[in-house]
């Protein structure tokens, strides 16, 4: 199996001693995957995890060095599916990671309903494009713009896979907070942990992270904000720690 196509290149997941396989004219992944690996809660020794909008597999993989769970990763664009395949392969995980090219919005039909301890996403941020945007680049414009799948599919479709008193963990921006809180509820995932990540500080916060618990009871927390970078312009203890690992 020829391992790169294209412009591929291969990248090292540096924390989990990885590599994934990544595209600057398709897809590669940002630090938000990242920090929603890192946010998730994740059952250590057993259970199923789903990540929905999984891209090129980043999220599926970097959680598969935190958990013994059995992990599902579902990417409606075959290109992107097709290099999460392969960085599977590469990193000898078939036998907890798959994935399924396929649309989120079939998959509690598909797979059944409440069948899941845990569900990650990394949506798309942005209302659906114009046409110029979508011809520049098809697959960027998917994977950030609401075109195959919108805010509302995503949770609702989470909430239709968890089982009572499973989480599900978002990466989003600030701008949807309401909406996504309005619809978490509308769709019994009730918000219960919320941090906001901003560039540096003294910016306003550029994304948010969100966990929900199936018919969970009312109380949210607002976790100590996460800034990415510091004056000097690097990253951050945190970030590099989340990014890199803890140094020894």
């Amino acid at each position: 199996m020829d391992i790169l196509y294209d412009d591929e290149r291969l990248d090292y997941l540096l924390a989990e001693n990885l590599r994934i396989i990544q595209s600057p004219s398709v897809f590669a992944f940002s630090l938000d995957a990242v920090l929603l690996a890192r946010f998730a809660y994740l059952p250590i020794q057993k259970g199923n995890i789903i990540d929905l909008c999984s891209g090129n597999g980043v999220v599926p993989l970097l959680i598969s060095g935190q958990t013994k769970a059995n992990i599902t990763g579902v990417e409606i664009q075959k290109r992107l599916y097709d290099m999460a395949v392969r960085s599977i392969t590469y990193n000898n995980l078939e036998e907890r990671l798959k994935m399924i090219h396929g649309d989120i919005k079939e998959m509690p039909d598909l797979l059944g309903f409440g069948k899941y301890d845990v569900v990650t996403c990394n949506p798309p941020y942005f209302t659906s494009p114009s046409p110029e945007v979508i011809n520049a680049n098809e697959h960027l414009a998917i994977a950030r713009h609401e075109i195959l799948c919108n805010l509302e599919d995503v949770i609702r479709v989470s909430s239709q896979l968890l089982r009572q008193g499973g989480k599900a963990a978002f990466v989003h921006r600030p701008e949807r907070l309401l909406d996504i809180l309005t619809l978490m509820r509308q769709y019994q995932l009730e918000p219960k942990r919320l941090r906001f990540i901003y560039p540096r500080d003294g910016k306003e916060a550029n994304t948010i992270l969100v966990e929900g618990i199936k018919n969970g009871n009312a109380g949210l927390k607002v976790l100590p904000p996460l800034f990415v970078y510091n004056q000097d312009n690097e990253y951050t203890l945190e970030v590099r720690e989340i990014l890199y690992g803890k140094e020894k």
